[in-house]
């Protein structure tokens, strides 16, 4: 029996469309987890410099709110995982380009599950 051409067609369009929107997420969550080291990185940076202690934190995450609201990631508890992370993987090269093949949520449970 020959499959109907339209049909075929319709198949390779909607793989088409679920391949670019893959892509798209995971350009989304490499780009995401780039703010988020950059983000952990300026942390650590700003508390060496001007010897600030951990209000800094809840300080930054208010502010952040207040200037972006409705966009959660920027909970004081989800700053303080961007620190560690930067912390984490700064010196291990090996590592760093692997943190943005996965999702934040896995990266936050395997520096919960390692040492």
């Amino acid at each position: 029996m020959k499959k109907d051409p339209y049909k075929l067609f319709l198949y390779e369009i909607k793989e088409k469309i679920h391949q670019a929107q893959y892509e798209a997420l995971k350009q989304v969550n490499i780009t995401l987890l780039t703010l988020y080291w950059e983000i952990g990185k300026s942390i650590v940076e700003k508390q060496l410099e001007f010897g600030w202690g951990k209000s800094i934190v809840e300080t930054l995450s208010r502010d952040l709110q207040n200037e972006f609201p409705g966009i959660r990631g920027y909970s004081t508890q989800n700053l303080w995982y961007m620190r560690q992370m930067y912390l984490e993987y700064k010196d291990n090269t090996k590592l760093q380009p692997l943190i943005g093949e996965i999702s934040w949520s896995l990266n936050l449970l395997i520096m919960s599950k390692c040492n």
